[in-house]
């Protein structure tokens, strides 16, 4: 078992965020990140980065915790 420190687990939160967010893209039209940041490109940029980043973690945890190269399947 891996032990995940603060930013994995915010990274976590925040990739959930994003892949919620597509899903509503895809099904309802309806972009969760243009409401909360009022419209602002700058910020919608902002926080699709951060996300972005988020994500970049969770591939560098697979690797840290062997879950990539793991053979107990």
């Amino acid at each position: 078992m891996c032990k995940l420190n603060i930013f994995d687990k915010t990274s976590f939160i925040l990739v959930l965020i994003g892949a919620f967010n597509w899903g509503l893209i895809g099904l309802l039209n309806f972009n969760l990140v243009n409401i909360i940041s009022l419209g602002y490109p700058l910020v919608q940029r902002i926080i699709y980065v951060v996300i972005f980043l988020a994500s970049l973690n969770l591939i560098s945890l697979m690797f840290r915790c062997n879950i990539v190269n793991s053979k107990n399947y």
